[in-house]
């Protein structure tokens, strides 16, 4: 299976829409991922994970100053646990180091341990709590930091 990463766009949405509804109990909306990918949050920055045509998965961030914080990240339910995240997560990283960035951040369920492998895999150490950080369900969300280095991570 290749995996190619690329910028997300409008043409994208239909698909991306059905991996957020698969992923998350309160998805966000076409309007929200539209607003993110137009241009109008100038923080913005979206990937997609393409097999052939089909998008298995997807990674929003922003980048402000010197960090980038992961806003969103999914893949479809049919390949997960083949690389795609860590792919997309690597992308980014590499995109980051670029820019001069020096540390990563993102926020986890505490229910959500496979993510939380994954990251502490790829290097993020929990640094703190989000209390009731949730609100489909009040679920406090692990924060989660990796620091950038100049060599490879």
């Amino acid at each position: 299976m290749i995996i190619t990463i690329d910028y997300m766009n409008r043409n994208d949405l239909d698909q991306i829409l059905a991996i957020e509804r698969s992923s998350f109990s309160n998805p966000w909306s076409k309007q929200t991922f539209e607003a993110e990918i137009s241009g109008e949050n100038k923080f913005a920055y979206y990937l997609v994970a393409r097999c052939k045509d089909e998008v298995v998965g997807y990674l929003g961030a922003w980048f402000i100053l010197s960090e980038v914080h992961i806003t969103n990240i999914a893949v479809k339910p049919s390949h997960r646990r083949r690389g795609i995240a860590k792919k997309l997560i690597n992308f980014l990283i590499t995109q980051a180091k670029e820019r001069g960035v020096t540390a990563v951040t993102l926020e986890v369920r505490v229910s959500n341990y496979p993510a939380q492998k994954l990251y502490r895999k790829l290097g993020f150490k929990e640094v703190g709590v989000r209390p009731k950080y949730y609100q489909d369900n009040n679920e406090d969300a692990l924060i989660m930091w990796k620091v950038l280095t100049k060599k490879k991570d």
